[in-house]
């Protein structure tokens, strides 16, 4: 029976990694990498999770120590783990490499990985019978059987009436072929209220390069809410006939990894409360002050190494928003 009171704000399921990232050299100059955990629809559960929301995570991890240490991180971060299933396989490895610039690039070693592996029936159906919001990506739709896992586990959460999240995260890599991916990244957002994606995103999914023409067909299409992440440009929005493009903040950058998802799981924190009805309703003032609360939690986490440990808190957001000036 679900609860008349959601348990929880955010339930997200998807991919749970080890993200090995650039920690400079050795004595000898050998390159170090340092363990943190990624995979960003826990990125977006813990950046939620720090401002606030109550959440829970769906996924698969090795039965190794580093699923072990994913389990411990989750729980460090305030995130309910008992949706968390041991596999036999290894848990996934993603190797982050940075430009002079801060931006990344990633190497997978996920042939398969334990998340790949999620089943429908490992799913605790009771964690989205209990939430508000369904958040879900697009990695763990490029196999089998978490792409069928994920697609059923969304379609449940459509059919309580839950809000749906989708971030189409492009990684070439992990697909044999673009249109494959294509494929299956509009699958996903055809179930999907509130969608947040990059400006190739967009134009994989809409064959438009510009974010004012190409949101215009997904909101013919209904989505709620659709965010454009343009790094250092901003962020271009759109609901319905209402949109605009919202600067982000000057801010030294260092690392842009996992800075998507701090921004998207600062603007769920902020309308986890709300029906899509009463984000209908928000004043463009309103929805453009929630929208420029996630531009500042990306920023911060831009001037720091990593995902998680990255991520910044509620006073930290407000402060860069009263501090730190525009970047225009």
């Amino acid at each position: 029976m679900v609860s008349a009171v959601p348990s929880f704000h955010i339930t997200a399921i998807g991919e749970l990694l080890i993200d090995f990232t650039p920690a400079g050299f050795s004595q000898r100059g050998d390159m170090l990498f340092a363990r943190i955990a990624g995979g960003a629809p826990a990125n977006v559960l813990a950046a939620a999770s720090k401002l606030g929301c109550r959440t829970a995570f769906i996924g698969k991890v090795g039965q190794d120590s580093f699923g072990r240490f994913l389990k411990d991180t989750l729980e460090a971060a305030g995130i309910d783990a008992q949706g968390l299933v041991f596999s036999p396989y290894n848990t996934t490895l993603a190797f982050v490499t940075l430009d002079e610039h801060g931006d990344r690039s990633f190497s997978f070693y996920r042939k398969p990985g334990a998340d790949m592996m999620l089943e429908f029936s490992d799913v605790d159906q009771s964690l989205v019978e209990n939430c508000r919001i369904l958040h879900f990506g697009s990695v763990s739709l490029t196999d089998e059987p978490s792409r069928s896992a994920t697609l059923e586990t969304v379609r449940l959460a459509r059919s309580l009436g839950k809000t749906i999240s989708y971030d189409p995260n492009y990684r070439p890599f992990l697909w044999p072929d673009t249109d494959e991916a294509v494929r299956w990244m509009k699958e996903g957002l055809s179930l999907a209220d509130i969608v947040k994606m990059s400006e190739e995103e967009l134009f994989l999914l809409t064959g438009s390069q510009e974010p004012e023409e190409g949101t215009k067909e997904l909101a013919r299409e209904g989505k709620a809410l659709i965010l454009v992440s343009l790094g250092a440009k901003g962020a271009f929005y759109r609901r319905g006939d209402t949109c605009g493009l919202l600067p982000t903040y000057d801010v030294k950058t260092i690392d842009t990894n996992g800075a998507g998802d701090a921004f998207f799981g600062a603007i769920l924190s902020r309308l986890a409360e709300l029906e899509l009805s009463a984000l209908a309703a928000l004043s463009q003032k309103e929805l453009e002050e929630i929208l420029s609360y996630g531009n500042a939690a990306g920023s911060i986490t831009t001037t720091r190494k990593g995902s998680i440990p990255a991520l910044p808190t509620e006073e930290e957001i407000q402060r860069c928003r009263r501090e730190i000036p525009l970047l225009r």
